[in-house]
């Protein structure tokens, strides 16, 4: 199964924050390995978006596209002329990021944001700059066929690179950039990311926390935040709130995205009470009563997002790869990882952004295997049960 050309566009975003994972389109495109023989072709970038809406449980899961500027050319290696006609009308329109070379402004985004990377490169020349790819087992996402012409997504194991096989890397890709070594030694992106910063022209709200619309992330130029539309270093403007997001799923649609603080609790349900996450305008009245008013406790720390089942109607959660689910306890708190579904009712569900934080990447780096098992134990489930307390008292 591929997604038509004409569909693809939807599951594209302009925004890196709204994505479910960002994608080297260059490599992607250019992957004979799936979608045909063609040395360039569209169609992979179908198949891969269609595997990331069966990985996430979201059929309207979205990617953040980045292409190096020579995509555009070659034209007689696509299919037919559309395509690349095709690639050009995305790039003018936001939904594909072109850069001289992508691979360090996606590094930059997958570091800052802790997105999943699609993508076969090893990225050997960025080991020095973006040591956390060393060993990484978690963040980096391979295609790879299967016999239904469709591809699934397995998460790689980049391994470890000598200091040799890293400078002959480096070597390679200075010659390919003409000598320039520009951001070899620039400060950490989880450091910019962490911080607000605002332009130092007055009428510039781009990233102005206080006065705009929709805060961006800085670009950085040689390890400094710089406004794009200026190109002067943006001012620091203090520390960023940390955040974690849920998407709600309805018959595998999603309608919302809710963003928690981390260092938070908070209650989800139909009727969760000051301070709480409610339901009630994003599901039909009906299926709305199979949900307990305060049903659900979401707990966001640096290192994970926890939750604890409240209602009596029950809440079931499935592990990424599992077939079947497993039903929360109203006692022990249950971490959800990417991948994973929560079902509140019939039809209605829960599912982790694929953004995930450093200390979370850290962790899972550290101990990729020991995934906390779902309880065998829950609480009673009942069509439209309430638990006598609502509130949450962990």
């Amino acid at each position: 199964m591929t997604l038509d050309l004409d569909d693809i566009a939807a599951h594209l975003t302009d925004s890196p924050e709204q994505a479910d994972a960002l994608i080297d389109l260059s490599n992607v495109v250019r992957d004979t390995a799936i979608g045909g023989p063609h040395a360039r072709s569209l169609d992979r970038l179908g198949l891969v978006l269609d595997a990331l809406a069966r990985r996430t449980g979201d059929r309207n899961a979205t990617a953040y596209a980045l292409a190096d500027r020579s995509l555009r050319h070659q034209v007689h290696e696509y299919p037919d002329r559309t395509e690349p006609a095709l690639l050009v009308a995305w790039i003018e329109s936001g939904l594909v990021e072109e850069l001289p070379d992508a691979d360090e402004r996606l590094l930059d985004l997958a570091e800052g944001l802790g997105l999943p990377v699609i993508s076969r490169d090893g990225f050997a020349d960025f080991r020095l700059t973006h040591p956390w790819i060393q060993g990484n087992t978690t963040q980096f996402l391979s295609p790879v066929p299967t016999p239904v012409r469709a591809v699934k997504l397995a998460e790689r194991d980049m391994g470890i690179r000598s200091p040799a096989q890293i400078s002959r890397k480096l070597e390679e890709s200075d010659l390919k950039a003409h000598g320039l070594l520009a951001g070899r030694n620039r400060r950490p992106m989880t450091e910019v990311v962490r911080r607000h910063w605002r332009c130092p022209e007055r009428s510039c709200t781009l990233y102005d926390s206080h006065r705009g619309s929709a805060v961006r992330l800085p670009r950085m130029k040689r390890g400094v935040p710089v406004c794009e539309v200026h190109r002067t270093p943006l001012l620091d403007d203090g520390p960023r709130t940390g955040i974690a997001q849920l998407k709600l799923l309805v018959e595998g649609d999603c309608v919302h995205r809710f963003t928690l603080d981390v260092d938070s609790t908070v209650i989800l349900g139909r009727d969760p009470g000051s301070g709480g996450i409610s339901l009630y305008d994003h599901i039909d009245p009906e299926r709305l009563r199979r949900i307990s008013r305060a049903h659900l406790s979401v707990q966001v720390s640096a290192q994970s997002l926890a939750l604890r089942n409240l209602g009596g109607n029950g809440t079931r959660l499935r592990r990424s790869g599992a077939r079947q689910s497993g039903p929360l306890t109203n006692e022990d708190r249950v971490a959800l990882h990417v991948g994973d579904t929560v079902e509140l009712a019939a039809g209605i569900h829960l599912a982790r952004s694929a953004r995930r934080f450093p200390a979370e990447i850290a962790a899972a780096w550290q101990s990729s295997t020991n995934r906390r098992q779902t309880p065998r134990s829950a609480a009673a489930t009942t069509m439209l049960g309430e638990r006598a307390t609502d509130a949450d008292s962990g």
